[in-house]
């Protein structure tokens, strides 16, 4: 039997990896499979850098607008969804690609992870509520007081990881952390890695260059028409909560776009950072 392999192509935001991903994709006679945590939400669209409409055309993607900003999506449903849909590419072809930035997603398909309880409903708005009240300060000191663990240890400058820990752990009782899976699971695949890069000064002008496109393209109309879920967590994302704030008079126009620009290049570097600790088997060049 051919050996199956699937490759991953990852990297920080705005490095090019679903042009490249498709361009593989197409070589290949294969189909895609997205690992971004917010491209699977079908009410999101310009602000998350969807492939578009063109490219989902030429190649099948799978998790891009595969749920609702209204449904639970972590990492643990991710694995679930891409093995599933791996295999199902599996059938007709020996190669399949996933395409995306969200470390985590990456590192559970790739490793696995331990089943996380359900969170409670009740107590995820109430977190959401009051982050959207009191901001990133707030949601600091209650993970300090909540979660030592996860404040000494986890990602503490990503404000959607940040979220997610906290819920967890006052609907739990335990650290998320404490729920990351302590032995590496074997998969029936061959895994193959690609870190794309870009030196700093290119990556940076392609996000200033991104920013300023999305908004061309109505970034702020579609923020406002969203401006009624900020609370949820899938709105806890870098180029709708600038314009939310914009839209409660926090801040200039101006100033929001800046921060968008500013807020997309800062997690740019925790994307960098974290594909170089996590993807030790990562490769360059033409698989």
């Amino acid at each position: 039997m051919t050996e199956k392999t699937c490759i991953i192509i990852s990297g920080p935001t705005a490095v090019g990896k679903t042009t490249y991903g498709i361009e593989l994709a197409q070589k290949y006679h294969t189909q895609i499979i997205s690992a971004d945590s917010r491209q699977c939400f079908k009410e999101l669209n310009i602000g998350v850098a969807k492939p578009s409409e063109k490219q989902l055309e030429i190649v099948k993607h799978y998790f891009i607008n595969s749920h609702s900003i209204h449904e639970e999506v972590n990492s643990k449903i991710f694995e679930e969804y891409a093995l599933k849909q791996v295999n199902k590419i599996f059938e007709d072809n020996d190669i399949a690609i996933m395409v995306g930035g969200t470390g985590l997603y990456i590192k559970a398909f790739c490793e696995g992870l331990d089943e996380i309880p359900a969170v409670d409903a009740k107590i995820r708005k109430e977190i959401n509520e009051q982050f959207s009240k009191n901001g990133l300060s707030w949601l600091r000191h209650e993970i300090e007081m909540h979660d030592a663990l996860f404040f000494l240890k986890g990602e503490m400058q990503n404000p959607q990881r940040m979220l997610r820990a906290l819920e967890v752990k006052l609907s739990t009782g335990k650290s998320i952390l404490d729920f990351h899976s302590r032995k590496k699971v074997n998969r029936n695949f061959t895994i193959k890695n690609i870190v794309l890069e870009l030196p700093r000064e290119q990556l940076y002008s392609n996000i200033s260059y991104r920013v300023d496109e999305m908004m061309k393209e109505g970034l702020l109309q579609e923020a406002e028409n969203l401006f009624q879920y900020r609370h949820l967590n899938a709105l806890q994302t870098v180029g709708y909560k600038e314009l939310f704030n914009y839209m409660e008079g926090k801040i200039s126009l101006t100033g929001a776009i800046e921060e968008i620009k500013k807020n997309t290049r800062h997690f740019a570097k925790r994307q960098i950072t974290w594909f170089k600790k996590a993807i030790s088997t990562s490769t360059t060049g033409d698989p």
